[in-house]
C-alpha cells in the first residue's frame, strides 16, 4: 500500500509497505527497524517479531518516546508479558498492531508532533 501524506516538516514518514519491505522517506528497509520522527535504526537485532524480547527493548526506550507502536508483521500479535511490564514500569505507552495499521498510526502521530517510536517487523 502506498501513502501520499506529505508533511511540512523533515520528519520520517512511512511512504509505503509491503509483505517484504517498508519505505521510510526515500529508504527501502527489508529488515526490522526502529523509526522515530527524526531517526531510523535498521541494524536492530530481532529479525522477526518471534525473536522480540526484553533484551531488545532498551534500544527503543533510549530514544525517550512517550508511545511505542509495534508493527508485528502481517497479523497483530502482542508483546511478551515481560516486555509489556517493562514499558509499564517506564511509563511508556505500548500499542501492538499489524504492520499496515502501525505504519498509518505512526504517520498520524508524527504529524501530531508526538514523541513516538515505531518498532516495525516485516516478518
Amino acid at each position: 500500500m502506498k501513502f501520499t501524506l506529505e508533511g511540512g516538516s523533515r520528519s520520517n514518514l512511512v511512504r509505503s509497505y509491503s509483505a517484504d519491505a517498508i519505505r521510510i522517506g526515500e529508504e527501502l528497509v527489508r529488515t526490522s527497524c526502529i523509526v522515530t520522527p527524526d531517526m531510523l535504526i535498521t541494524d536492530w537485532a530481532p529479525q522477526s517479531f518471534a525473536e522480540f524480547s526484553v533484551a531488545h527493548v532498551e534500544a527503543i526506550l533510549a530514544l525517550t518516546p512517550e508511545l511505542v507502536i509495534l508493527g508485528t508483521g502481517a497479523v497483530q500479535q502482542f508483546a511478551p508479558a515481560a516486555v509489556r511490564t517493562l514499558f509499564a514500569q517506564r511509563l511508556v505507552g505500548l500499542e501492538a498492531m499489524h504492520l499496515g495499521a502501525a505504519c498509518r498510526t505512526f504517520n498520524v502521530l508524527v504529524q501530531e508532533e508526538r514523541r513516538v517510536a515505531a518498532a516495525l517487523f516485516v516478518r
